[in-house]
């Protein structure tokens, strides 16, 4: 940790920087909100406040080992009659509704999908990516991701990643 925190504090304090260490400051910088037990080294009561969305995902080409840039990918949770849809959609009343889109950048990681809040929605989410229009000679013409969230784990980061090659595909929750 003392490492880690010696490494982001040199990386913050450069005065000169180059537009690629631009990029991987603010990228860095999104992901690290220091806690107030790390400087007064007691535990805090209270909640921490988000700084990047609740739900975030990015792509990476296995078959090319490199980001996948400008890949449409979309958010929806469920709202349905049932409480989660059921295996193969047969019967399911109500459906999915619009969370958030986004293209994903030169370092394969999406715009925000959905906005800031602390506590995210409980519930069934799905994540899809255009991954026919990145790859139009692959098998896949679209990925779909779908997870839970419980009451629980509001308030913690989900990280959905892709790891996508023309003919398979990949993911894991990240952090």
């Amino acid at each position: 940790m003392k490492v880690t925190e010696l490494r982001l504090a040199k990386l913050f304090a450069t005065a000169t920087r180059s537009a690629a260490t631009e990029d991987r400051v603010s990228i860095i910088g999104g992901h690290f909100t220091p806690t107030p037990e790390a400087s007064s080294g007691k535990p805090s009561q209270e909640v921490p406040t988000r700084t990047r969305p609740p739900i975030t995902t990015h792509i990476l080409d296995v078959s090319r080992g490199s980001p996948a840039a400008g890949v449409e990918v979309l958010l929806e949770m469920w709202h349905g009659a049932q409480p989660r849809p059921s295996f193969g959609g047969r019967g399911d009343v109500g459906g999915w509704v619009y969370q958030g889109s986004s293209k994903t950048n030169t370092d394969g990681r999406s715009g925000q999908l959905t906005s800031i809040v602390d506590a995210v929605k409980p519930g069934i989410y799905r994540i899809s990516f255009n991954t026919g229009e990145y790859n139009p000679s692959g098998f896949f013409p679209y990925v779909s991701i779908v997870f839970e969230i419980r009451e629980s784990q509001k308030l913690e980061h989900f990280h959905v990643p892709l790891l996508v090659s023309p003919f398979s595909f990949s993911t894991y929750r990240g952090s």
